[in-house]
């Protein structure tokens, strides 16, 4: 990691935004995201006693994900049309693989998730880290691609290698590098961890357009 360049980031975005994400502009843009919202109702949703009925939670995926503005507009009626499809089986798989993602063995979890998601080819890092991030928002990462690449190149954080394919590796490790990175600036730009590579990604494209 290259904490010179991080601490330029956080120098510039405090100077435009004093006070980091309780600055008004970025409170405004918070409540288009409607984070607290999305918190509250995938920690109600996915509370370990709901995953008895899988086709419900099946559903409350769909929901997360339609209803999330990290979700691009093209994957949410794709992954209802997929999650609506599956058999019985596939569903009770999917439902087991997020239970043990949120609540047991996150890498079992994330695996048994990846498979299932790779038989209907719907196998996207946004689907597969957004439910986790709302239900635990400080520990998960949302992992978007064009996001992450520039920041793998940007900040060179040597040991990540970005793929398009999902991966438990990447995602472990990518969460810890984030992680870190929270530690070494102020707290107020890291009030969940997608707000935290929200102010990476805007302090990125910030920096490259006055290097012109």
């Amino acid at each position: 990691m290259n904490l010179n360049k991080l601490k330029r980031a956080e120098e510039y975005f405090l100077a435009r935004y004093p006070g980091g994400f309780s600055h008004p502009e970025m409170m405004a843009i918070g409540k288009k995201h409607k984070m607290d919202r999305m918190i509250s109702l995938s920690q109600e949703l996915f509370a370990k006693k709901n995953f008895r009925d899988p086709p419900e939670i099946i559903e409350s995926m769909i929901k997360i994900v339609s209803r999330s503005s990290m979700v691009s507009i093209f994957e949410k009626p794709k992954f209802r049309d997929f999650g609506r499809s599956l058999e019985p089986k596939q569903k009770n798989a999917l439902a087991s693989g997020l239970k043990e993602q949120l609540h047991g063995d996150a890498e079992k979890g994330f695996e048994k998730i990846l498979g299932i998601m790779l038989s209907g080819k719907m196998a996207k890092w946004s689907l597969i880290s957004i439910c986790p991030v709302y239900f635990r928002p400080q520990d998960e990462v949302f992992v978007k691609p064009t996001t992450a690449k520039k920041a793998i190149a940007h900040f060179e954080l040597q040991n990540l290698h970005y793929k398009p394919q999902p991966s438990w590796d990447f995602y472990e490790e990518f969460r810890a590098v984030i992680n870190e990175m929270k530690t070494k600036v102020d707290p107020s730009l890291s009030p969940n961890s997608a707000a935290f590579t929200g102010f990476l990604m805007m302090s990125m494209a910030a920096m490259e357009e006055a290097e012109f």
